[in-house]
């Protein structure tokens, strides 16, 4: 996988002060990966040092008043060429900056105050349409002790419970809010396992309940809410899928977003939302785009054959009508399901960072199906998916 990273990040003194800032987190990244190492500013030949810069009315001034929105323009293209030259599908930037800045920048009156904006060259990164980050969100991403990446299984990918060098077991009847009185559907089982894969901290749950068993999207999303009192701030889903005609195929995927055609939403039901800050969750990127980057790379680098789509949530549980495959085919949808909505939406709620990953076990539509042949067709991908889960854990 091929990252671009700001130099100032890996320890390069390019900076205004003529000094760096490298980050330990985005340090270890590179060791893993191939990196395009990026610096717009001095790409444009400003000095080092030289007075510090910030946008201001769409354009760049120093702190001494000259105008050098010509020169960091110039060092955007000069490094954009540079990325074109080494194609990269993730870069990590420097935060708040008026050349790498995502998300916020500051605001041009050097007082430490940010403003929403993107700066000169990751707004053109974005427009390449390669995932662009600040050192922020990896190091948030970063697993730690502390900090475990949650792992919920879906029909038949409960395999991967095993690989988990165990420090402890909770039984789901201990998780608050999980109904006790709960049985795992074929494919599933109710244990959760916290220890390690390949020494990345993990916390693993091989099985979930359904809207379609009588339970409520706020005792569905309890596997999350555990996560999170555990630590965990990124979440990976795991489901299986039906694969719409002409959206996607059989195999594995990547969820870039979602639509919530249960009728339920777990915010609405959960108690607990006076202690969320706002129960208007942000939708968008509700799949991670950070994560979704890593695992796209870790596919393409091993070679696994992964597609990429929007994935509808469905109550279940009979599978779709020739109709429903054909609507759901005009909304853009690539993979339906009867899971992952309601939790990935408690997910955003509590600020955690989502990875969905789908087995389409079958075509959406098509005869025949049946809960065994799903299962079937997951232990034919079993080794595939393991692969691709080991691959990012090992990445973050």
């Amino acid at each position: 996988m091929r990252v671009a990273v700001s130099a100032c990040l890996l320890g390069a003194p390019v900076r205004y002060d003529g000094g760096a800032k490298p980050c330990p987190e985005v340090l270890e990244l590179a060791e893993k990966v191939e990196v395009v190492r990026v610096c717009p500013e001095t790409a444009s030949g400003l000095p080092v040092p030289r007075p510090p810069a910030e946008q201001r009315d769409g354009r760049v001034f120093l702190s001494d008043g000259r105008d050098v929105t010509a020169e960091f323009a110039r060092g955007a293209d000069l490094s954009l060429a540079a990325v074109r030259r080494s194609p990269v599908s993730l870069a990590v930037l420097k935060a708040k900056s008026p050349s790498c800045g995502v998300g916020l920048v500051y605001d041009g009156t050097y007082t430490g105050r940010l403003v929403a904006g993107q700066g000169v060259f990751a707004e053109r990164l974005a427009r390449e349409g390669i995932c662009v980050v600040t050192e922020d969100i990896v190091r948030e991403c970063k697993p730690s002790v502390e900090h475990p990446v949650a792992i919920v299984l879906g029909s038949g990918l409960g395999h991967l419970g095993s690989l988990v060098r165990p420090v402890r077991r909770i039984d789901y009847r201990d998780i608050d809010g999980f109904p006790v009185t709960a049985r795992p559907v074929p494919g599933h089982s109710f244990e959760a396992t916290v220890g390690t894969i390949d020494d990345v901290p993990v916390v693993v749950y091989p099985g979930r309940i359904h809207l379609y068993q009588g339970y409520s999207a706020a005792e569905v999303t309890a596997l999350v809410r555990h996560a999170h009192h555990l630590g965990c701030r990124d979440i990976v889903f795991a489901c299986a899928t039906g694969a719409v005609p002409g959206n996607a195929g059989v195999g594995l995927g990547i969820l870039t977003d979602q639509i919530n055609l249960t009728g339920r939403n777990p915010l609405a039901e959960w108690d607990g939302l006076r202690d969320v800050e706002s129960p208007f969750v942000d939708m968008n990127d509700a799949f991670s785009p950070y994560l979704r980057s890593i695992a796209r790379g870790v596919a393409d680098d091993l070679g696994i054959h992964v597609e990429e789509g929007v994935y509808a949530g469905v109550l279940g549980p009979c599978f779709e009508t020739p109709a429903e495959v054909a609507a759901l085919r005009a909304l853009g949808v690539s993979y339906v399901g009867m899971s992952t909505v309601c939790e990935v939406v408690m997910a955003r709620a509590l600020g955690m960072h989502a990875l969905g990953l789908t087995l389409a076990a079958n075509e959406s539509g098509a005869p025949a199906v049946s809960h065994e042949s799903v299962l079937a067709e997951a232990e034919r991908h079993a080794e595939d998916f393991e692969r691709l889960v080991r691959g990012v854990l090992r990445l973050l």
